[in-house]
């Protein structure tokens, strides 16, 4: 009776955590062993659990690959009323403590992992998940679920709001090595668990975006008052009246 409470008080917190949006539809959840020593629990136990949550249509078991979550019926739209400015505002203010207090507590091994996404980025391979990699392995150093769970939601706004991720794609793909430079500065301060310095570092990195954000916003409205100009142009120009005179 014991083992069987047992495995349903992780079957209801893993949901939880779903519910959350810690643990994202589409995404794989943690090894057995990663779970295991984050519930405090024997393998077996994760294994019935993992069980009942399928049969429970939460997640899906993919032989050799994983378990992963399954959307909820009830899943909320993603947010499309968010500018790509205010996104990148509400990431520097969180992602920025992130980093500083991920300077106190991240682990030899996360940097590492960190290393390994700079490494991504300057090669070019799959940059864009790289980035990704690099920002969520810092929120996960924090310790926070709270955090942790901030940032998930604010990648999740720049995954699926059409606007934002057209904004953001025509900045980042002009200015790799940048980002890749910026990205070096917060893993140098890190590393030399700077809480100040990481923290810096950051808002210095979206500071660079949210500007260049802005540049392509005035170069888009130039441009379209360019071409309202040139229509309104040939529909009032006398050029073939003077012509026919």
């Amino acid at each position: 009776m014991k083992s069987r409470r047992l495995f349903w008080n992780i079957v209801e917190k893993i949901e939880q955590l779903i519910e959350s949006g810690l643990y994202q539809p589409g995404s794989r959840l943690p090894p057995e062993r990663e779970l295991a020593e984050t519930f405090d629990v024997s393998r077996p136990t994760i294994r019935e659990a993992i069980i009942a949550l399928e049969v429970r249509e939460r997640v899906e078991v993919k032989t050799g690959s994983g378990v992963y979550v399954l959307a909820s019926k009830h899943a909320p739209k993603p947010l499309n009323n968010i500018s790509a400015f205010e996104l990148t505002q509400a990431r520097a203010l969180v992602e920025g403590e992130a980093a500083a207090l991920a300077a106190t507590t991240i682990t030899d091994d996360e940097l590492r992992d960190l290393k390994s996404t700079l490494d991504a980025m300057e090669k070019e391979e799959n940059p864009e998940h790289a980035d990704r990699d690099f920002h969520m392995i810092i929120s996960r150093a924090t310790r926070n679920n709270a955090i942790l769970l901030a940032v998930e939601n604010l990648w999740q706004v720049r995954d699926t709001n059409a606007e934002v991720k057209a904004a953001y794609k025509g900045v980042c793909s002009q200015s790799s090595s940048k980002r890749l430079h910026e990205h070096t500065v917060i893993y140098q301060a890190l590393k030399k668990r700077d809480n100040q310095a990481a923290r810096a570092a950051m808002h210095q990195h979206f500071n660079r975006l949210i500007n260049a954000l802005f540049e392509a916003k005035e170069a888009q409205a130039l441009e379209e008052v360019r071409r309202q100009t040139i229509e309104t142009r040939g529909l009032y120009s006398l050029s073939h009246v003077i012509k026919q005179a």
